[in-house]
């Protein structure tokens, strides 16, 4: 069962900023700077101080306006995104990958969307039984909503290892290691239903972070080594009572279907005290862990 968790509702979300290739701006700066500088050179050859000045004015106008428009190219690698804030308030995020231009103002944050891991350390927990037992984790996930990953938590990676370490130990607390009850999961025994509900858990808990969590799985599942010895012994006697469960059984079923092919093809007569001395002697056989041992016998069972 997923544990209930009353998170906080997103105060921003994620939208697309508007933006502009920014190959057409950048070859109009190039244009305006070398305009700026053919102004420069024409002022300082005028032989009079008012057009110098103006010229020589004009030139830096011109410069210092091709400068802020440079300010707004932004380069934008695939699996990448940048986060815009202007003067303190979220603009909108740049997906589109190349150079894009948007307001030289804004501040330009880079927030990587490539999918990640995180593969938790190996953590000392009690099963639902109280067994110290050891586990670790994998998990596979992508930031979907970049304004929230941004602005919902200090640090969204952080955030993510924390979450996913808290879950890995709720989800250990929550099953036990190895269940004798068939109708009861268990860590060792129901490992893709495990890992389907981890999943859904660290999604739950990260979803505020904008994260999507894609798989995760159990990289680590094993009793601590102060009972792993007598949790071993107890395992194999549990797997010798099974086998000794499925013999008998077996065993039983071929003795009802030896007497009744005995009875049907009228072979021999057996009162009951000869079939009891029979499913004796089968059990024996067939449920033994050594080869039987053939005796003949020349008596009967009444002398």
């Amino acid at each position: 069962m997923t544990e209930h968790l009353d998170l906080p509702t997103p105060q921003v979300r994620e939208r697309i900023a508007r933006g502009v290739s920014g190959w057409p701006v950048l070859a109009l700066s190039v244009l305006v700077i070398i305009l700026s500088g053919v102004v420069f050179l024409v002022g300082i050859q005028q032989k009079e101080n008012a057009a110098i000045l103006s010229l020589v004015g004009l030139s830096a106008l011109f410069g210092l306006a091709a400068l802020i428009v440079l300010a707004g190219l932004t380069p934008v690698a695939p699996g990448e995104a940048r986060v815009l804030q202007l003067l303190g308030r979220y603009t909108g995020t740049v997906r589109t990958d190349g150079l894009r231009w948007v307001n030289p103002l804004t501040a330009r944050r880079r927030v990587s969307t490539r999918i990640r891991n995180h593969e938790t350390d190996v953590l000392k927990v009690n099963d639902a039984d109280g067994n110290p037992i050891e586990i670790a984790a994998v998990v596979v996930w992508q930031v979907e909503d970049t304004a929230r990953a941004v602005f919902e938590v200090d640090d969204f990676i952080e955030f993510v290892a924390i979450q996913t370490e808290t879950a890995v130990r709720h989800i250990a607390n929550s099953y036990s290691y190895d269940s004798h009850d068939t109708d009861l999961m268990s860590l060792r025994d129901n490992a893709d239903e495990i890992t389907a509900r981890l999943s859904e858990e660290i999604g739950v808990r990260v979803a505020a972070a904008g994260v999507k969590i894609i798989e995760s799985r159990l990289t680590r599942l094993a009793y601590s080594p102060e009972i792993a010895h007598a949790m071993l012994r107890r395992q194999q006697a549990n797997a010798i009572v099974a086998a000794r469960t499925r013999i008998v059984e077996g065993a039983v079923g071929m003795v009802e279907l030896a007497l009744a092919r005995l009875a049907d093809n009228h072979i021999v007569e057996l009162d009951e005290e000869r079939k009891a001395a029979m499913v004796s002697n089968l059990l024996v056989v067939l449920c033994g862990d050594r080869d039987a041992q053939p005796v003949v016998n020349t008596g009967t069972l009444y002398s």
